[in-house]
């Protein structure tokens, strides 16, 4: 057990820091290739976040593992909102202007209740996933539309595409990029296929199901990139970009991570995934949006009493799984 939980956390650590590799070796080349650093950072650097989630979704859904995934998908999108957006809160208020996140936080919701209607009847069919992954590559085109004409017609001057354009690595060198490009596209299959073969050895040896292993320990370790870049976003003065990435990251897990079991390995899933954290997905995404929908001079505002909240939360949450456990 000892080696397996070893295996599990280092896993973790090189999954997160292979994403990491992937996305500055993609970003860098792709810059190098000549690409906007407006469409890299609004593409590459975006999805960057989520490529942790969406490598553990697609690697349990080959292994017949599903629950995992949908867990992961559900968990991650519960931990950045109550976990991460609290700390980030707690740690420094965040206010928020850009017209980007304005548009994304209502769409998160709508998003959100699509997917808690798909997992409603316990079932995740490769239809429903086909609809998310489309769904997925339309936001990313409409996206890119709706900013290149908005860049024709006038300067951009949103601070969130402002901020995300920064987020691409300029002065790498092609042999570079493609030697960082090259170890992440290598460790993080790798680090993925570990994590989730241990993680479900772990669960079967304390009769823990898939689902909890995916919305508890890999949701929180896959989120954990996202954790440390909205503080660091904070320390650089880059609210939108600090909540941005929340946002964003959620809209992914729920188009790009949770359509890949549906399209690998549709079928039944976990009813509680459906009864339980579906509808509390839902519930803090919801929250959020009452939380941010007050303004302070044109804009959102979550201060440290909305963090502590969020925060509250994601305890209760975490209360709810394990006593659920200990009475099973």
């Amino acid at each position: 057990m000892l080696v397996q939980t070893i295996i599990l956390l280092g896993s973790l650590v090189a999954l997160v820091w292979s994403a990491d590799k992937f996305v500055f070796g993609a970003s860098s080349f792709a810059r190098n290739l000549g690409v906007s650093p407006m469409v890299i950072g609004l593409t590459i650097v975006a999805m960057g976040s989520s490529a942790p989630e969406m490598m553990v979704a697609g690697t349990a859904s080959f292994q017949g593992n599903p629950d995992t995934a949908v867990g992961n998908a559900i968990g991650s999108n519960i931990t950045n909102i109550a976990l991460v957006l609290g700390v980030t809160a707690l740690f420094q208020p965040l206010i928020v202007s850009s017209l980007t996140i304005k548009r994304e936080i209502p769409l998160v919701l709508i998003i959100t209740a699509l997917a808690y209607a798909m997992l409603y009847d316990h079932e995740l069919s490769f239809t429903e996933g086909l609809i998310l992954m489309v769904g997925f590559a339309t936001y990313i085109i409409t996206l890119l539309l709706v900013t290149l004409k908005r860049r024709k017609d006038e300067p951009i001057d949103d601070p969130m595409i402002l901020e995300a354009e920064q987020e691409v690595p300029e002065g790498v060198s092609l042999g570079s990029s493609i030697l960082w490009l090259t170890v992440g596209i290598i460790v993080l299959p790798l680090s993925a296929n570990f994590l989730v073969d241990s993680s479900v050895f772990i669960a079967k040896a304390f009769g823990i199901s898939d689902l909890v292993i995916g919305l508890t320990i890999i949701a929180i370790g896959t989120s954990l990139p996202e954790l440390a870049a909205s503080i660091m976003s904070l320390i650089k003065k880059e609210d939108d970009l600090a909540l941005g990435n929340i946002i964003g990251s959620n809209i992914f897990n729920i188009l790009a991570v949770l359509s890949l079991p549906g399209l690998i390995a549709p079928g039944m899933i976990d009813g509680h995934a459906a009864t339980r954290d579906a509808p509390y997905m839902l519930g803090v995404t919801l929250l959020l949006i009452l939380l941010c929908f007050s303004r302070q001079r044109g804009a959102f505002r979550v201060g440290r009493m909305k963090g502590g909240i969020l925060l509250g939360c994601f305890v209760a949450y975490q209360y709810i799984l394990f006593s659920q456990l200990s009475h099973s």
